[in-house]
């Protein structure tokens, strides 16, 4: 008994120390990229201005009202979306909106059930196409996808992961990053930001190996955001 109320308060404590790390670390993000008067990084928001976060569940879950606090932010992210389920429902999740600028973040769960790269690929161009047919002057900014980590860990999660592997995200980013400096899109490389030495996505970034912890959203805020001024 005594061993499971030891374990039970070690438990506590080290979710009270995360949390606490946490606070602090969206404090100094704020303070040093949002609420510092001398920021090199502070967003010029223009009126007409709609910033879209489109994809997945990592999309859905991801803060953005505690890391972009009063900017023009939108999560248009729906657990368990392929591009194909993004390609049906564009014009709810994307056009409605009238974006300035939309952050692209897909094609996890396409691995996920099996669908080819090149499959993948040509529905993540189909995506980019069909949102500048009606709205032209929308910037587009595609994010590599995300590694994932199956290892041993007792922190993984097995089945959430799935038959996901690094090695087909890194066939699916090395075409978006050609497709992009082809077309002159921005694509934001978070693959490599994210990964450990074994291409897994580091522990701390991530809740079982396939979305992000806190810590793993304020790595990606801290990437993305200078792009709200680009």
């Amino acid at each position: 008994m005594k061993k499971i109320l030891n374990m039970k308060w070690l438990w506590i404590s080290t979710t009270i120390i995360l949390l606490l790390i946490l606070t602090l670390g969206i404090f100094y993000f704020k303070y040093n990229l949002i609420d510092n008067k001398n920021n090199p990084y502070e967003i010029k928001v223009k009126p007409n201005d709609n910033f879209v976060f489109l994809g997945d569940s990592i999309t859905e879950q991801y803060p953005l009202e505690e890391f972009y606090d009063n900017l023009p932010v939108i999560n248009s992210g729906i657990s368990g979306y392929t591009t194909s389920d993004i390609l049906t429902h564009l014009d709810s999740m994307v056009t409605i909106y009238n974006p300035t600028k939309v952050f692209l973040l897909i094609g996890t769960n396409d691995i996920g059930r099996g669908i080819s790269e090149e499959q993948i690929y040509k529905n993540i161009k189909k995506i980019v196409s069909n949102i500048l047919k009606k709205r032209p002057n929308t910037k587009i900014y595609i994010e590599s996808i995300y590694p994932v980590n199956n290892s041993d860990n007792e922190k993984i999660n097995h089945s959430s992961v799935g038959i996901r592997n690094n090695k087909s995200i890194q066939i699916i980013n090395k075409k978006l990053k050609k497709y992009c400096n082809t077309n002159n899109y921005t694509y934001i490389n978070l693959y490599d930001e994210l990964k450990d030495n074994d291409g897994n996505i580091k522990l701390k970034y991530t809740n079982e190996g396939l979305h992000l912890t806190n810590l793993g959203y304020l790595k990606v805020t801290k990437i993305l955001y200078p792009y709200l001024n680009d």
